[in-house]
């Protein structure tokens, strides 16, 4: 890698997918309160509320748990246009 190309603070974070658990570690600058423990080592975490392991399009998944709501609203919203 070029040097100085990089912001200073571009370090491994810990994501954290918080509908299954699924913890993956990769370079970034966000910025965290929090930490994790990954194999006895500490990272900033970055929770997540969808991730690649989790996303019903990488998974073949169509059910989505959604705490908000906003699937049944929008399937509820366009039903009246569904073929049967």
């Amino acid at each position: 890698m070029r040097k100085g190309i990089h912001p200073e603070d571009y370090r491994l974070i810990a994501f954290k997918d918080m509908s299954n658990g699924d913890v993956f570690l990769t370079r970034s600058t966000a910025d965290t309160k929090e930490t994790l423990e990954v194999e006895g080592v500490e990272y900033p975490l970055v929770k997540l509320e969808i991730s690649r392991t989790s996303h019903p399009f990488y998974t073949g998944k169509s059910k989505l748990i959604d705490a908000a709501g906003r699937i049944d609203k929008f399937k509820n919203k366009y039903a009246k246009f569904k073929k049967e």
